[in-house]
């Protein structure tokens, strides 16, 4: 029996894929992770159980994260690993190839959205659309953004942080900074290495940032431990030592203050009556980045606005993707802005 054509929207993530089936929600969140046999080019695994061999697999096995701040860094593997998750969320019984719809980040190159664009279609898609992460957030955080009123949505994801105001619809300024996740993580493997001469792989490091993690030091905080196994790089035996959140502040303080940058040079350029409705509405931020212990707190301190996380938000970017699907229809006629589709 076959059954019509699903819509679903794509997530498409530097640290994960979340997809969004049209009446079913989200049916799919998995790492961006493949595993390839480097001696046959055949794929071992893809998603939660290649991201397990990461750091753990053979010489000829290698763990590829074939995205690289929230755009294709390898073509190939990334259409790959599409195929795979697009024919595990709707099978192999369609009689039509679903419509998808993907997000990318604001600061993508037209290069990058159509080889988004291409590994989608090449991956099974029908027809293949394209929306800004920042207005897919929004959507997805329940905001209403068709008012006249300006709304500031920072999401911050693995590869990017994509910052936008919002008003009427579509996007009246914003920035993308290729920082997020991987950089809070990049940044507590080099101050383990520094201050104690200890090499720890990178899911140990997001283990940290989860676990003990904070952008802002109180005496909760400070209080909190954690044992963190490794080599060490003067005996190159293995070695445990303890650190606590104090250390995990330190260690992300720099990539934490260049994102509450952006956010500032952002507010700086927003027209004066959006901004005089950001101060009422405050900001909210979506992303599994905005849920670093303490950055609401102290993004809020250094902007004076009120900051809210949003209800779920390591989801909202693949929930607006939902939301948008709904605009499909109306998109061609309307043209907009924030909504693309690449021929």
């Amino acid at each position: 029996m076959f059954f019509a054509s699903e819509d679903i929207g794509i997530d498409l993530g530097t640290a994960s894929v979340l997809i969004f089936k049209k009446g079913k929600g989200i049916v799919l969140h998995e790492p961006s992770v493949v595993a390839i046999d480097k001696n046959t080019h055949r794929t071992i695994a893809v998603g939660e159980a290649a991201r397990k061999m990461i750091g753990r697999t053979p010489g000829h096995i290698v763990a590829i994260r074939p995205l690289k701040e929230g755009v294709i860094a390898d073509y190939d593997t990334t259409e790959k690993m599409l195929t795979y998750f697009i024919k595990k969320v709707v099978g192999k019984r369609l009689l039509f190839k679903p419509r998808v719809i993907v997000c990318i980040p604001t600061g993508a190159t037209d290069v990058e959205e159509r080889a988004v664009n291409q590994a989608t279609v090449s991956s099974g898609a029908r027809q293949s659309f394209i929306v800004e992460e920042p207005l897919a957030a929004a959507l997805g955080a329940g905001i209403n953004i068709s008012d006249a009123s300006g709304n500031m949505v920072v999401d911050i994801g693995g590869g990017t942080t994509d910052i936008a105001v919002l008003s009427l619809g579509g996007i009246v300024c914003d920035s993308s900074l290729r920082m997020g996740g991987d950089k809070f993580d990049e940044a507590i493997i080099r101050y383990i290495r520094r201050e104690y001469n200890l090499l720890i792989g990178e899911p140990t490091a997001e283990e940290i940032k989860v676990r003990i993690g904070t952008a802002w030091v109180n005496d909760e905080s400070r209080n909190r431990f954690m044992e963190v196994r490794g080599r060490d790089l003067l005996t190159g035996l293995p070695k445990n030592i303890q650190i606590n959140s104090e250390e995990s502040f330190k260690a992300m303080k720099e990539p934490v203050e260049a994102i509450i940058e952006e956010v500032k040079k952002v507010l700086e350029i927003t027209p004066p009556e959006l901004a005089a409705d950001i101060v009422n509405n405050g900001i909210v931020m979506t992303g599994g980045g905005s849920l670093l212990h303490g950055l609401d707190i102290l993004l809020s301190q250094e902007t004076n606005l009120p900051v809210h996380i949003a209800e779920d938000a390591i989801s909202c970017v693949a929930i607006g993707t939902g939301k948008a699907l709904e605009q499909i229809s109306v998109l061609r006629q309307t043209k907009k802005k924030g909504i693309k589709r690449l021929r």
